[in-house]
């Protein structure tokens, strides 16, 4: 995917880590209509390919991410107030028929076969939290902020955060950055669990996630997958619900040549070396 353009992003695979980076500072990272269907294009080709086997999301400039940008608001085939002719249901459809696809655009970082790092500075606002509520890890910088922004509009956040966020940090504290649209910092987004770390600056942060992004590569890339698979399953699920998913996801998947190198690489001193994934396909393809 090196060498593809994007009007939203820049991708690069390197060692194993795929960088997909936001790349309009000069709009402080805002989600105009190509982000929601660039970000999904990238998330499934880097999962149905076979070079990368982590991704790391982050941005140029000052800001991570300001959110949906006031451009899509008229475009996104939201409601018209204006309306009068009647029929208000085909309205109605379209709104949600566009709702589900925003939403999917982020689901694609959760059904990804490869885990997902965030890796933040500045603003984190509106849409960005919706973003990265649905990445597998979360790393920001001191000056990092969050701020569920929908409520200071207007409007109900639609896009995932209200669903995935109070799985990372209580309910009771969602619920009062949902309902007041306050900002929440980098330090108090690390006291309540919903980033793992905070680093000084946006040199550090790079360094950190690079450093965890690599230890991931290094692992068995089906090992990774399950791993992921099963935590996304037991979230949703009931913990007898969770134990029944893994035990047939290993009775399928596990590895004994993996588990073997492994263990060989541990005993010689040495880096373990894992075949990459193979290739995904839709339907019958070769």
């Amino acid at each position: 995917m090196t060498g593809t353009d994007y009007t939203c992003f820049d991708v690069e695979v390197r060692d194993h880590v795929a960088h997909v980076v936001m790349n309009r500072p000069e709009k402080a990272n805002s989600m105009i209509a190509p982000f929601w269907s660039e970000l999904p294009q990238i998330a499934d080709d880097l999962s149905a390919g076979t070079d990368a086997r982590v991704i790391v999301l982050s941005a140029i400039g000052r800001h991570f991410c300001s959110g949906m940008d006031l451009s899509v608001f008229g475009s996104a085939g939201g409601p018209d107030n204006s309306a009068s002719t009647g029929h208000s249901s085909r309205m109605r459809a379209q709104f949600r028929s566009t709702a589900l696809r925003l939403q999917n655009s982020f689901s694609a970082l959760e059904h990804s076969r490869l885990p997902v790092i965030a890796a933040i500075g500045g603003a984190c606002v509106g849409g960005g939290i919706d973003m990265v509520s649905a990445c597998d890890l979360r790393y920001a910088t001191q000056d990092a902020f969050f701020i569920i922004q929908e409520i200071n509009i207007g409007m109900t956040a639609d896009v995932g955060t209200l669903q995935r966020m109070p799985k990372l940090v209580p309910e009771g504290i969602v619920r009062e950055l949902a309902y007041t649209g306050r900002r929440m910092d980098a330090a108090e987004a690390l006291d309540r669990g919903f980033v793992n770390a905070v680093n000084e600056d946006h040199a550090a942060m790079t360094e950190a996630v690079n450093e965890v992004a690599a230890e991931i590569a290094s692992k068995s890339p089906m090992a990774i997958w399950g791993t992921k698979q099963s935590m996304n399953y037991g979230r949703d699920h009931s913990v007898a619900d969770g134990l029944e998913y893994i035990a047939t996801w290993n009775a399928a998947m596990f590895d004994t040549d993996d588990m073997g190198e492994a263990f060989k690489s541990q005993i010689d001193r040495r880096d373990a070396s894992f075949p990459d994934h193979r290739p995904l396909h839709e339907g019958l393809g070769a």
